[in-house]
């Protein structure tokens, strides 16, 4: 098993799985990241074992219109990584909080 560094979108991407977003459109959606982001993140922590994937049933992506799937869930070891992602969520939110204010009109 790889190892991989907790960052914040580690963090995010392995809560959003964790919090039964399946999929990587899913996924991009409720981290509000790119796919450029979320599926080499993906792919990382499947390779590091926190997560597992798997391909959906092609007749029923075919039923439905659609190309195949791949499906995420947590393994053992991505259960076991999630307080570390909590905390690397909850350092990033007591940062966020100790930002100012953007001034009106600033962009």
């Amino acid at each position: 098993m790889a190892s991989v560094r907790m960052t914040q979108v580690t963090a995010l991407v392995l809560r959003a799985v964790a919090a039964g977003h399946r999929y990587g459109f899913d996924v991009m959606e409720r981290c509000a990241l790119p796919s450029g982001t979320v599926y080499p993140t993906l792919r990382r922590l499947d390779r590091a074992g926190l997560l597992a994937s798997g391909w959906e049933d092609e007749d029923a992506a075919h039923a439905e219109g659609r190309p195949r799937r791949c499906t995420y869930h947590l393994t053992p070891a991505g259960r076991a990584a999630l307080p570390e992602a909590d905390a690397k969520l909850t350092e990033l939110q007591r940062v966020l909080r100790g930002l100012p204010a953007p001034e009106p009109g600033e962009a």
